[in-house]
């Protein structure tokens, strides 16, 4: 019997290490694995940005290759705010308070379709995201844009774009929730101008 048991010792000894070792082994490679997920980008093609400052709620002014650039959100407009020769348009207002708010602490990314990288007046044409997220999807999911300038080849997200938009238009979000504002060219200020009525917009803007 004594004999027996030391005849098991060895074989036991053996496999308490091998379960040491491969217990070493697997923490050592799920630690790499979990940083290589937490550091890996979100998105390929994306290219981080320092943000200078917020427009308005499709506009922002970003270092880009060492030079202050002013990037226009492809596929999408936002009511107006600053613009030079409009009033302010109702809902551009939130438009530039959730950019404002969604930047502040958030890494921003930008991301060049295949076609045009400027326009004419040299703004640089990309999507924007921050901390990974689309930001023309949140704009429109929010009813605070709408699909609009599409220009091909840039155009490779319209459809997707245009379904969160037919969704965001059927709950009646943001510019949706008032009949006839939102046309082919804009919004219509005539019938909606930006009045104290508009104080109350922030509430039909939806999640």
């Amino acid at each position: 019997m004594a004999q027996q048991q030391k005849k098991e010792q060895p074989k036991n000894l053996k496999q308490w290490i091998i379960s040491i070792i491969v217990v070493a082994i697997a923490g050592y490679f799920g630690i790499d694995l979990l940083d290589s997920e937490d550091t890996k980008p979100s998105k390929e093609g994306l290219i981080p940005v320092e943000l200078v400052r917020v427009v308005d709620g499709d506009t922002i002014r970003v270092k880009y290759e060492g030079e202050e650039k002013a990037v226009r959100y492809l596929l999408v407009d936002t009511p107006e705010t600053v613009h030079p020769k409009k009033t302010t348009e109702r809902f551009g207002p939130e438009a530039s308070n959730f950019m404002k708010e969604l930047m502040k602490d958030g890494k921003v990314e930008i991301e060049f379709d295949v076609g045009e990288k400027e326009d004419k007046y040299g703004r640089l044409l990309a999507y924007i995201y921050v901390d990974g997220e689309s930001v023309q999807e949140m704009l429109l999911r929010k009813g605070l844009a709408r699909v609009a300038f599409v220009y091909p080849p840039n155009d490779s997200y319209v459809t997707h774009f245009k379904e969160i938009e037919a969704e965001a238009k059927k709950n009646k979000c943001g510019i949706w929730s008032l009949e006839g504002y939102v046309h082919a060219r804009g919004f219509d200020t005539e019938r909606y101008p930006y009045d104290e009525k508009s104080k109350k917009d922030i509430q039909k803007v939806c999640d």
